[in-house]
């Protein structure tokens, strides 16, 4: 079972960007984690699973389809980055993520890093698992 830390809200850091992941995606719950313990600053990120109502309520035009194929970086000026676009945005907001940020913005490379993240992002439960109510599991992992 996967630790799960305190994550910021948003409603506490209205500042910061609001990362939106699945929060019934152990991998994704487990790469969060380590994502907030790298704000070292502790207020650049803010986080909500995508399962959470207000999600809906903030961001309409991020359907559920969207937000379940990729996690999602919306900035306080509301823009937004999707799967690896959010992964290299994230490279230049963190300082522990500077040194990997020359690989991902490789010039040229942007399409490679967007389908191997689709690809992770599609076998997600499949690596670490789903925390599941009822038969749920059983769409995803089909």
């Amino acid at each position: 079972m996967i630790q799960q830390t305190a994550l910021r809200n948003p409603d506490s850091f209205p500042d910061a960007d609001v990362v939106i992941y699945d929060g019934q995606c152990n991998f994704c719950k487990s790469q969060i984690n380590t994502l907030s313990r790298l704000d070292c600053c502790g207020n650049r990120l803010a986080f909500l699973s995508l399962h959470a109502p207000e999600v809906q309520e903030r961001y309409p035009d991020l359907t559920y389809e969207l937000l379940m194929e990729q996690m999602y970086l919306v900035t306080p000026a509301g823009k937004r980055y999707g799967g690896s676009d959010a992964v290299r945005y994230l490279t230049r907001r963190l300082p522990a993520l500077w040194l990997i940020s020359p690989f991902l913005h490789f010039p040229g490379t942007a399409r490679l890093w967007r389908w191997l993240y689709k690809q992770v992002a599609k076998r997600r439960y499949k690596l670490a698992g789903k925390t599941c109510e009822g038969d749920s599991c059983s769409v995803h992992l089909d």
